[in-house]
Formats: structure tokens, sequence, C-alpha cells
């Protein structure tokens, strides 16, 4: 599968990375080694990993391996016959060079590769796209090269770290950028709505259709589909989207006359796609479908350096950069940065909105990645100080943020049942999850 690898350089921009390397060392491809092109390799039986094993206790995506700061990231996505390191089965871990696993039958070293250079884009930003770091800027320069084809694409990353300004940078640098944009929230639909929403109906195709409606695709035409949150696709429709896709042509639901259509496919989703896959809960067919092209966003604790340069952004977004330039100065920057914002830069946007909003900083809850209160003191102690109305809001902002992803966590980031098991309506959850910026 392409995954638009950095060569030629034609931004004229360029920075070294250390690749990864891969050898077999026992099992059925016993001398098979693989190099990365860039700081990520990955190892499976399906034929779009780097190394492709025939070991039949291998999964289809059974190992990844992220080179970062803290040495080689290993990411096992729900392997069946896992993965094991010094005997112990692990999912995630980080390793040096040199290091010896195993995954189903199979045992491999895992070992450096060579400086490669990779392509970055010269500005610190590109569209409503904003940094200077390193990952930020293979991004925006990925965008570019991306925008310059016209197959599927596959965006992938945690909520709140851009999935949407990346397919929108995308579809605006294309050739389709005069025809439509239409974004389709596969998470934010009611399962039974979705085909309607993708396909359109016929008047009386089911109980409320009073009249005829055209679906995202037939709207999209011409242009790009946005398909926001795709693993939140039931498996049921999962076949209908793949021949709709294949063919360019489907049936609006209640209808017998098929609709050509000429649309680009963006996805997103912060779901494992390939964890998906291998429990079963994703077609591989539609996975090869829509992630032609593959890109996944860095979260914003994997780039804090960004945030002084983000925050400028939003203040001028708000027109507030003179008025509140006061509440982040040196010191309160390097204190954000320093925080976990598992919301990304979604959450930190709303806290800088919030911040103009009050005329100060908010408390810098837990869920950002705050200290823990140390043992023996009240875990709302530092509130007590404040307004009742407002420490009441902020106490009950913390219990929102923790229980939510906690939730999310036991449910596997999927919103139905996390909604199901919370007692809550579906869209006032969701409401909640935008609101604590978790999706």
């Amino acid at each position: 599968m392409a995954d638009l690898r950095t060569t030629p350089h034609d931004s004229g921009a360029i920075a070294p990375v250390r690749s990864l390397r891969v050898e077999v060392v026992h099992g059925p491809d016993v001398g098979r080694t693989a190099w990365s092109e860039e700081d990520r390799l990955a190892v499976g039986s399906a034929k779009d990993n780097d190394l492709v094993l025939h070991d039949p206790t291998v999964s289809r995506y059974h190992l990844e391996l992220v080179r970062d700061r803290e040495g080689i990231r290993l990411v096992d996505p729900g392997s069946t016959n896992g993965t094991r390191f010094a005997g112990v089965r692990v999912e995630r871990a980080v390793v040096p060079a040199g290091t010896e696993i195993e995954i189903g039958a199979t045992r491999l070293r895992i070992g450096e590769g060579t400086e490669v250079e990779v392509e970055i884009h010269e500005e610190t930003r590109l569209g409503d796209l904003v940094g200077a770091s390193e990952p930020m800027r293979r991004v925006m320069a990925w965008i570019k090269r991306a925008a310059k084809s016209d197959v599927p694409v596959l965006v992938t990353g945690e909520s709140g770290t851009g999935k949407e300004l990346v397919a929108r940078g995308i579809h605006e640098r294309s050739a389709r950028a005069a025809e439509p944009f239409v974004t389709v929230d596969c998470g934010a639909l009611a399962p039974s709505l979705v085909a309607s929403e993708l396909f359109g109906h016929e008047r009386g195709a089911f109980t409320g259709a009073e009249r005829a409606r055209a679906g995202a695709l037939e709207r999209a035409n011409g242009g790009t589909l946005f398909l926001d949150e795709i693993g939140e696709l039931p498996l049921e429709l999962q076949p209908n989207l793949l021949g709709a896709l294949e063919r360019q042509r489907f049936r609006r639901v209640g209808g017998s006359d098929e609709i050509a259509v000429d649309v680009r496919i963006v996805s997103a989703t912060n779901r494992d796609l390939r964890n998906e896959i291998n429990a079963g809960a994703f077609r591989l067919d539609l996975f090869y479908r829509v992630a032609v092209l593959k890109m996944t966003l860095p979260a914003l604790r994997e780039r804090p350096q960004d945030i002084p340069q983000l925050v400028r952004h939003f203040l001028q977004e708000l027109d507030a950069e003179t008025s509140a330039a006061h509440l982040f100065d040196d010191a309160t920057l390097q204190a954000l940065a320093a925080l976990a914002w598992p919301g990304n830069v979604r959450e930190l946007r709303n806290m800088v909105m919030a911040s103009v909003a009050l005329e100060e900083l908010p408390p810098l809850e837990e869920g950002r990645g705050a200290p823990s209160q140390p043992p023996g003191v009240e875990p709302f102690a530092d509130l007590t100080g404040q307004p009742f109305k407002r420490a009441r809001q902020a106490a009950l902002g913390r219990f929102e943020r923790v229980y939510l992803k906690a939730l999310l966590e036991r449910t596997g980031d999927n919103v139905s049942a996390a909604a199901r098991d919370a007692g809550l309506d579906r869209s006032y959850f969701f409401s909640l999850l935008k609101k604590h910026g978790l999706r």
C-alpha cells in the first residue's frame, strides 16, 4: 500500500531520522529482515505490513514498532497469541535496540536501521494546523503530498489531535478544492441512521421519511467525503460502504435506481483499526479500501514545544491577543507544556477560551496531568478558597472528566456502549465528551 514516504524532497526542507530494522531469528520465516523507511515499522501476516510473516500463529496486525524520545516503543494491537518480552506478555513497552521478542511462534530481534531523510514543511503552519515541531512539520509536508493524489486516506490519532483539519487541508490543496467537502460523523449518529446519512433515502423508506433526501455520498459528488470516526461504523453496514466505494455507485435506502458518484474518501478514527480487525469488528477489505494512504497524528504531549505557538494562535482567533496575553506568561506556558493533555489540542483550545472568558486561568485539573493531591490532603482542598459556584463547577468538571475517561477506556472507546453503561442519552453523552475535549 502507498504511504507517501519521503522521496523526492520537493519542498526543499528535510530532517534526519533513525529508521528501524527487524530480523526473524526463529520461526517459519527465519532469516528474513525488514527495514523501515522512517521511524515506524509494522509486523504481521497482512500484506500491508513492513514485515509480512507466514507464521499461522501471527495475527494480521501483530506488532508495531515506533521510535520516540524514550527509545523503541512496542505496541501490540490486540493480537491473538500475544507479544512476549523476557517471557512476559506485553501490550506496550519501550525497549532498547538489540532486544529479542516473541510473537506467536516467531522470535524477532529489533535493531537500529540507517539514518534516513524525511521531508518537513518549511513553515510553522499550514492552513489551520500550527506547530514548529518536527512531528507537525512532517504532517504538513505529508498533507501537501497527499493532496496531489486522489486515493483514499486514513488519518488516525487520539481525540483532539486535529484529524478533521488534516482532512480539510488535503481537500483544500487538491484538484477537488472547488467542490464540496462533506462530513459524516459516524460516532455521533444512531446506528439506525448511518445508512440514511451515507446513502440517502427515498420517501416512505422508513417511518418518518416524509420526503426523499440525498445522502452524504451524493452531496459530496465531485469533492471529498470525510468519514469521521469510521471505527464506529456498524459492522453490518461496512459491506454496503465497501461496495459503494468500489463501484462508485449505490442505491438510496428504499430506492431501486443506482446513483453514480465521483468522490474522494478521507477517513479518520481515534481507534486502532488493526485491533478492530484482529477482533473481527472491522473488515480487512474495507480497511484496505479506505487506508491506501495512512497518517498517524502526534499527541500534544509528544510535541509540547508547540504549545506557546498554539496559545498565541487561539488568542488571535478569539481577538484577545492583547487583552489576555498577561495570562500566559513564560512560567505559565512552561507549566502548560508539562501537562499530559489527554484531550490534546482541542482541550488546550477550550482552556484558552475559558481563560479569556473568566479573565483568569482556570484550575489545572488532574485530568490534564497536574500532580495528584499529596496523601492526607482532601481532593478538592485547592478549591476551597474560591467562590462556591466556581468551586462546584470546577469539582464537577474534574469528576466528569475522570468518569468519562474511565468509561471510554472500559468500553474500548465505544461511544454507544459507554452511553448505555452510563445510563445517559447518546446525544447528551456525546456533548459531555465534546465539552471535555474527548471528542
